[in-house]
């Protein structure tokens, strides 16, 4: 069965089709590319795993590959050289499309490079972790760490298609299976309550690995970011909802140094320190902070920031977050379950007070 959803951007929309096996479906991809070429981006261990299958269906396509280092660490201007490098060596055109095989990293790094070369060619993404099947590879945010920051450089650059074949999660190490959960989890907080309620049915099938329960899941958080991109694409409003958690999660990353924790561990736990500092200014109540706090755990997730980092040094991280307004912290907070506002000028003493545990 595959699932088609629409991101409607006018002639910038695109499909994002969802289900077993799509990775030998080359009629999905076809309708993507602009011409004959291709360059399959991805990293060594999802390339052992599904590259010759990638090339199989595009088998009468020019299609060349660069393989970047895996992990976050390496999520840098310095790395997507490589892939400018490939690109000009092998004499692709302004008519070439960027096609992403991995996970966020690859997703990320493979749409700024898309964005950049020529002044920019299509791509498109075919996520094989969870958590770029649901968050990274939908809505065009691309870019590159620092390391003063996460994902401080970057562009907006829509791709022309998202391939998501549920199948590649069965290689997925349980990790980064959890890492996934979280962005999933967010879905429900920010605005699908039935979906966070449906969560808490479903987390042991999901944690199983149920094809069903993992479709169902996959479809309804891709649907949820689609309709929050439609309606806000540049993130001038509702957009900034998805960051929630995000705040916390970025200095988490950067304090212990990218790849430390994986995005969504880091995510994870910004997400309930969201929801503590909520419960503090008594927009959340203590039944609803328990039920987020309880859903994390069960998908295998951390609740408490790295005891390597101090309250203070979490701040200061904080204080370099390109959502800020004004030299302000600018935060997003769950206003009881399956609503969300944006905080503008949040005290640090309550947020010192949340990192602190008090």
């Amino acid at each position: 069965m595959i699932e088609t959803l629409n991101l409607p951007l006018g002639e910038r929309s695109y499909p994002i089709h969802i289900g077993a096996g799509l990775l030998d479906r080359a009629e999905l991809l076809r309708p993507a590319l602009r011409a004959r070429q291709a360059m399959i981006v991805s990293n060594p261990t999802v390339a052992g795993l599904y590259l010759e299958r990638l090339q199989a269906a595009l088998a009468d396509v020019q299609t060349d590959v660069v393989l970047l280092p895996d992990g976050e660490s390496y999520k840098s201007l310095g790395t997507l050289d490589a892939v400018f490098t490939a690109l000009l060596e092998k004499r692709h055109t302004r008519h070439t499309t960027l096609v992403a095989l991995g996970g966020g990293v690859i997703g990320d790094m493979t749409g700024f490079a898309a964005a950049c070369y020529q002044r920019g060619v299509h791509f498109v993404q075919v996520p094989t972790t969870l958590l770029a099947q649901v968050d990274s590879s939908v809505g065009g945010k691309t870019g590159v760490n620092h390391p003063l920051g996460k994902n401080m450089i970057g562009a907006f650059h829509q791709p022309r298609a998202v391939l998501i074949d549920t199948d590649t999660l069965g290689t997925l190490p349980e990790r980064e299976f959890s890492a996934g959960l979280a962005e999933i989890i967010k879905y429900g907080l920010i605005g699908d309550l039935p979906f966070f309620a449906w969560l808490e049915s479903q987390m042991d099938a999901l944690r199983a690995r149920e094809p069903e329960a993992l479709r169902q899941a996959i479809a309804t958080s891709c649907r949820n970011k689609a309709r929050i991109v439609a309606a806000d694409e540049r993130e001038e409003g509702v957009r900034a909802w998805l960051n929630l958690g995000h705040s916390f999660g970025h200095a988490i990353e950067t304090g212990l140094g990218h790849g430390t924790w994986l995005h969504g561990e880091a995510v994870g736990c910004g997400l309930v320190l969201a929801a503590r500092l909520a419960r503090r200014q008594g927009e959340l109540s203590e039944a609803e902070l328990v039920r987020i706090q309880a859903l994390m755990e069960r998908a295998g997730l951390p609740t408490r920031p790295p005891t390597e980092l101090s309250a203070e040094r979490m701040l200061e991280l904080m204080r370099v977050d390109k959502k800020n307004l004004h030299g302000a912290l600018r935060l997003i907070l769950p206003q009881g379950l399956g609503r969300v506002r944006i905080a503008e000028a949040v005290s640090e003493a309550e947020i010192l007070a949340v990192l602190a545990g008090a």
